[in-house]
């Protein structure tokens, strides 16, 4: 089975998550399934956009759990096996943020634990309107602390602590209202508008928003100071990009634009 199934509607990419039968779970071989995926986006510039959805009844149910457990009784079993897992898959969400197109995910069914992790990593979301989203690790027994990272960094910090404590799932305006997703729509229309999200940003200078990108998400590290000086080196580096001459000119001119390819 191919994993990740994948369309290309001119700069848009469309990936789905396509193992339903395990609710999109991220095994071993999702796992390095989407880290391929990233490396090629990586080198990739016909593509300015890419969105993420899940295959079958759930957008993503986070980690597998049966395969983690069958890693607990295998000889080579414990600390090492575990970390592991946890090391790839923070890199993987790390190395999707870090890509230079955004990433927008389309969210149906559940996003649970990791699979939320993965929704608050992407750049922007779009909801069903019957999705759910929670951390319910706790549920467990295991604290969902690697989801909490890109959880607490979009959303207030008192609402992401309540729901990695009682486990509960919130519904898709709530996510909504806390910043987790962008946008819900009923589930019908999902993948139209996710497509209307990501051909609106294609249609942007595809220089001018991987520089943003990145940019958006270093200064954010910085203090106000520094976060002030290195993007103003960041708007010195777009003004001086051949697309951005032609972006001004045709405002001045009253035309659209000729972006370069």
């Amino acid at each position: 089975m191919t994993l990740i199934l994948r369309r290309d509607a001119g700069a848009v990419r469309h990936l789905t998550l396509n193992a339903p039968d395990r609710l999109n779970a991220l095994s071993d071989a999702m796992l390095a399934a989407l880290d391929a995926e990233c490396a090629e986006l990586e080198q990739d510039r016909s593509i300015r956009v890419v969105t993420l959805g899940g295959a079958g009844r759930a957008f993503c149910a986070g980690h597998d759990l049966a395969e983690m457990q069958a890693a607990r009784q295998a000889e080579d079993a414990g600390r090492a096996a575990f970390a592991d897992l946890f090391a790839r898959c923070s890199a993987l969400m790390q190395r999707l943020q870090g890509l230079p197109q955004p990433v927008i995910a389309r969210v149906h069914g559940v996003a649970a634990a990791a699979g939320c992790q993965l929704v608050a990593t992407c750049d922007m979301a779009v909801a069903a309107d019957s999705a759910r989203f929670g951390v319910n690790g706790v549920n467990l027994g295991l604290f969902c602390s690697t989801p909490m990272v890109a959880l607490s960094r979009n959303a207030p910090a008192k609402h992401v602590f309540e729901m990695l404590v009682t486990g509960e799932f919130v519904d898709a305006p709530r996510a909504r209202e806390l910043g987790l997703v962008n946008r819900v729509v009923p589930e019908g229309d999902l993948y139209t508008a996710a497509e209307d999200l990501a051909d609106t940003v294609a249609a942007k200078l595809g220089s001018a928003v991987r520089i943003g990108k990145q940019a958006f998400y270093r200064q954010r590290e910085l203090t106000l100071a520094q976060a002030y000086a290195y993007t103003g080196e960041v708007m010195v580096q777009n003004m001086l990009d051949v697309g951005t001459e032609e972006g001004i000119a045709a405002f001045l001119e009253k035309r659209e634009p000729d972006w370069p390819q």
